[in-house]
């Protein structure tokens, strides 16, 4: 693994947050292991392993019932790890694919078999190669007739561009980590504001209120993200998904305690039937219906 790579929590403590039933993890990935899944040779890193038996034992210790397993940039679009992984959970895992423009109707039933729900649009640029957005739009249209949505990645400033392109996409989009805004500009920033009025006019767009140890600037237990992420469960609470994103790649600062990360839903979410859209019923209907 890369020499500053930062291998995830090994004790985690037991969250104060005492999870519902059925609660579902709905952003999280695996690692290799390498020796059975190699990483892809164009990947931007090389993390630690962090394999499905590993995940599943923090699931079951943190109180979650299933898992969103989302393919990781370091396996490219080989999603052998992450197909393993769902077969291997069964009905407790669904995954979120990386797929080319040349796969293929079979290809994608077989995904959709192993569990496979939904497909990732990178555009973060230090982590992937750009790809024109007709690509995107081609593979979009392949997927709609398995019922997938699509997970997209961007950070803040590329927004406003791709906004556009956002919405010419067919089906349910879902937002990673809120568009990673700079929580340092305040909510009322321009940018931040653009991020919330993309979610209010168009009703498919949904997001993940999620990695608030990548976002913050004053670290544990991230108190400066609570305003963005409150705001988007109140406002949108039917377009909400949560998750862990264990085993948390590229984290340069520090590697955050998984639960207290659970411990940080009810400060954003702190009625009991937004938790329960947020942490059962939206994802339940998106990736189980």
């Amino acid at each position: 693994m890369d020499a500053d790579w930062l291998v995830f929590h090994q004790n985690p403590k037991k969250p104060d947050f005492i999870l519902p039933k059925g609660a579902v993890d709905a952003h999280c990935h695996v690692f290799g292991p390498a020796g059975t899944f190699p990483f892809a040779p164009e990947r931007k890193y090389t993390p630690c392993d962090a394999g499905k038996d590993k995940l599943f034992e923090l699931r079951d210790f943190l109180g979650f019932e299933r898992n969103v397993i989302v393919q990781a940039t370091c396996h490219g679009k080989d999603n052998r790890a992450l197909m393993d992984a769902c077969r291997a959970a069964g009905e407790r895992a669904r995954g979120v694919a990386t797929v080319g423009t040349d796969i293929t109707e079979a290809e994608l039933a077989e995904m959709h078999a192993a569990g496979v729900r939904g497909v990732r649009f990178n555009f973060v640029k230090r982590l992937v190669d750009a790809t024109p957005k007709e690509v995107f739009i081609g593979i979009a249209e392949k997927i709609q007739q398995f019922g997938w949505s699509i997970v997209v990645y961007f950070e803040t400033a590329d927004l406003e561009e791709l906004t556009p392109f956002l919405r010419r996409l067919p089906g349910i989009i879902v937002v990673d980590h809120m568009g990673r805004p700079d929580v340092a500009k305040g909510t009322n920033h321009p940018d931040w504001r653009r991020f919330v009025n993309l979610m209010a006019d168009n009703e498919n767009i949904w997001s993940k209120v999620t990695c608030p140890e990548r976002l913050s600037i004053s670290g544990p237990p991230y108190s400066d993200v609570i305003p963005y992420a409150a705001e988007v469960v109140s406002t949108f609470p039917d377009r909400v998904l949560w998750g862990t994103d264990w085993p948390h790649p590229n984290m340069k600062s520090h590697m955050p305690d998984d639960g207290q990360l659970v411990d940080f839903i009810p400060l954003i979410a702190p009625e009991q039937d937004k938790q329960q859209k947020l942490l059962i019923d939206n994802p339940m209907r998106l990736y189980w219906a």
